[in-house]
């Protein structure tokens, strides 16, 4: 018997194990829930229930978002998977019970849970602030944007197999669903998600407007904020920037970059660009990229309707061969391809060079990062909406945020000084902390869950649950 092929010798496979744990890192999120008073914050929307086969509708969610971040798929799968977490966790409830929790969730119950989830991130925001390095501001092109808060806006496709409530043909001709939603830059969070049907416009004003009014509900303290929205070209419309430019207000500053489509017009005011406007664009570690150029355009375009002190910032690239069969007769004509962006930054407080278009681009540009967050929420629930009916998909879809919260939470909160896990993929932290298997003990009446020491992260895991128990509760 060889070494390669022998390995099995003597080996034999029952089904017959005791106190064993498999994903035990649904342990953090249940604790990270707990602690940051989501559990408690929901508990409270819902009446105490009577008798036995009750189950409570906080742990319900709670316990669902849990799964959907393991991987869970469909309301099955978290019940198999929560049923083996039993004696950990507490009994599962069934997958016939979360589908009734779902569906009992209408509009007046969701305006609730927005609430509780908006008092329950601003003491987890108070939290950021107290550990160590403090809260995330982000850096971009070498500029700390100490404190704004940087809010993405970005629609998706949700395919379907089956025809569901609300499927219908998309934009990019699928069969399916149209969401729209906004991301917290900062923190990866994920602020508000407006559930819509397949055929829903990507310009749409009145969506706009209400996913973002439910994001800013959900910042702490947003009436008295310096808040960036990034959008791409759906955003340019002019309801939308007038509706941006009207949130400033005395104590709150809105500032705006927003994709534009080219029109004729503005090529004809590209053209009219001398070569010295064009200066060398910004990667984003802030060092010189050669070969991109940027410029301002503003004043060379006099477009009418659109708000007082808009800037119109170009780029030009050269195309790839994927933009070549769509050029337009002035990029053919030029060898460059062109993009505009419009925004209202004239200068941003306390970050110098704020106003320079260079930099502008750049930070226009870090707006590809809600590719990630999209790709993120798909990885973790949003793949597929798992029930025919719209209430409930909209129910698993408001879960699956929840979910996304959590993992950002514990990952924010307890993981900030571990290599590589602050900012981790859902598929990096599922292999090193959520799935990880256990053994639960009974020792002079205490439980003790036990991570295998030769585990690389094991003591990531047991730092992580150490965190949490000392976080402080929500007041």
């Amino acid at each position: 018997m060889s070494e390669r092929t022998g390995w099995d010798r003597r080996l034999s496979v029952t089904a017959d194990g005791k106190g064993l744990v498999g994903h035990a890192g649904a342990a953090l999120l249940h604790k990270i829930a707990d602690q940051v008073g989501l559990t408690e914050a929901l508990g409270g929307l819902w009446p105490d229930g009577q008798g036995t086969t009750w189950r409570d509708r906080a742990h319900v969610l709670v316990s669902l978002a849990a799964a959907i971040v393991c991987g869970a798929r469909s309301l099955l799968e978290a019940e198999r998977l929560q049923a083996h977490q039993a004696a950990l966790l507490g009994a599962a409830p069934s997958d016939s019970t979360t589908h009734r929790t779902l569906a009992g969730l209408e509009e007046p119950m969701l305006a609730r849970i927005a609430k509780a989830r908006a008092k329950v991130r601003r003491h987890v925001w108070q939290l950021l602030h107290l550990r160590p390095g403090g809260f995330p501001w982000l850096t971009v092109a070498g500029k700390r944007l100490r404190g704004w808060i940087v809010i993405d806006i970005d629609a998706t496709i949700i395919t379907s197999a089956s025809d569901k409530s609300g499927a219908a043909v998309t934009f990019k001709k699928t069969y399916g669903f149209h969401p729209l939603a906004c991301w917290c830059a900062n923190t990866q969070e994920s602020l508000a998600m407006l559930l819509r049907r397949g055929n829903a416009g990507s310009n749409t004003v009145a969506d706009h407007v209400r996913v973002l009014s439910e994001a800013l509900a959900q910042i702490p303290n947003s009436c008295q904020a310096k808040i960036l929205i990034r959008i791409d070209g759906a955003g340019a419309t002019h309801d939308l920037l007038t509706h941006l430019e009207a949130l400033n207000t005395t104590r709150r500053t809105v500032r705006y970059l927003v994709g534009w489509t080219i029109t004729e017009a503005d090529e004809q005011a590209i053209a009219r660009l001398p070569a010295t406007a064009w200066t060398d664009s910004l990667d984003q570690d802030g060092d010189i990229q050669h070969g991109y150029h940027v410029a301002e355009l503003t004043g060379l375009n006099q477009r009418l309707g659109w708000p007082d002190g808009m800037r119109l910032l170009v780029r030009r690239v050269r195309p790839s061969a994927r933009h070549r069969k769509n050029l337009t007769a002035l990029e053919l004509k030029t060898g460059w391809k062109y993009s505009i962006i419009a925004t209202n930054i004239g200068r941003m407080w306390g970050i110098s060079g704020s106003h320079h278009p260079q930099w502008l681009d750049a930070m226009a540009r870090a707006h590809a990062v809600v590719e990630d967050r999209v790709r993120t929420g798909k990885a973790m629930g949003l793949r597929n909406l798992p029930s025919q009916h719209w209430t409930v998909n909209s129910g698993w879809m408001l879960t699956a945020n929840l979910g996304h919260d959590l993992d950002c939470w514990l990952r924010l909160l307890t993981l900030h000084d571990q290599d590589g896990l602050e900012r981790a993929e859902p598929d990096t932290m599922r292999y090193r902390l959520y799935h990880l298997p256990a053994r639960l003990a009974t020792h002079a009446r205490r439980r003790h869950l036990r991570i295998d020491r030769t585990w690389p992260w094991a003591q990531t895991f047991v730092l992580a649950w150490q965190r949490l128990t000392r976080l402080p509760a929500l007041a």
